[in-house]
């Protein structure tokens, strides 16, 4: 069933279990709606857009570029960072990290009804996030990845308790690639994010459904 995107935050979209980034770091902005529409197509749940060197001018081109291609699949797309971009697009959410203002302020901004989701990297992070009202939380990096450069990796030791003490949606996010998918759902992911093996594969669409596929949700 296809996401109702005038109601974002209802219970739908939390049983998405594949999380998407679109990250500058990887793509040519160009590249942009060509890549969503084909983790789209493999069953990306959900997408992000991370472009940590743009200003807000070329990260609102972005959004408007893929945002009709997510609303019409029923994918959110979530902004990094950028609420004000974020609520100017119409975009359904946007994920804030340890050092940003946080998430009633994202919420503030982006306005009631819209998806805030927030990275931690520790169970007590987590937990506070949850605490401070998060929808869902990123959890990692469980292996290290030049995504995050100098951030140490948390590995896998803490996912079954993050799972038993948070009720909202985890993603866990990091150096997670199909080599590594299964060790990661025997510790007790159900949802995951994948950036750099799924933006670089040859058929991103088949290497989508197939990751989808493995998930335990």
């Amino acid at each position: 069933m296809a996401l109702l995107l005038d109601e974002p935050a209802s219970a739908e979209w939390q049983s998405r279990l594949l999380y998407g980034i679109l990250d500058t770091g990887y793509l040519a902005p160009e590249d942009f709606p060509r890549a969503a529409r084909e983790l789209i197509a493999g069953g990306a749940g959900i997408l992000q857009i991370r472009a940590k060197r743009q200003s807000a001018a070329e990260i609102e081109g972005l959004a408007l570029a893929v945002h009709p291609l997510t609303r019409e699949a029923g994918v959110p797309l979530i902004l990094n960072d950028f609420a004000e971009v974020a609520a100017a697009v119409g975009c359904e959410g946007v994920h804030v990290g340890q050092d940003d203002a946080g998430v009633a302020r994202a919420r503030a901004v982006v306005g009631p009804g819209k998806i805030v989701g927030k990275s931690t990297h520790s169970v007590a992070q987590a937990v506070a996030a949850h605490a401070e009202g998060a929808d869902y939380i990123g959890f990692g990096p469980l292996y290290a990845t030049p995504t995050k450069p100098g951030r140490p990796a948390i590995g896998l030791a803490d996912i079954a308790e993050v799972h038993r003490l948070v009720s909202i949606p985890i993603f866990c996010i990091g150096g997670i690639k199909r080599s590594n998918l299964e060790e990661i759902c025997s510790a007790g992911a159900r949802r995951v994010v994948i950036v750099s093996e799924m933006l670089m594969a040859a058929d991103r669409s088949l290497y989508a459904s197939e990751v989808a596929a493995r998930l335990p949700g």
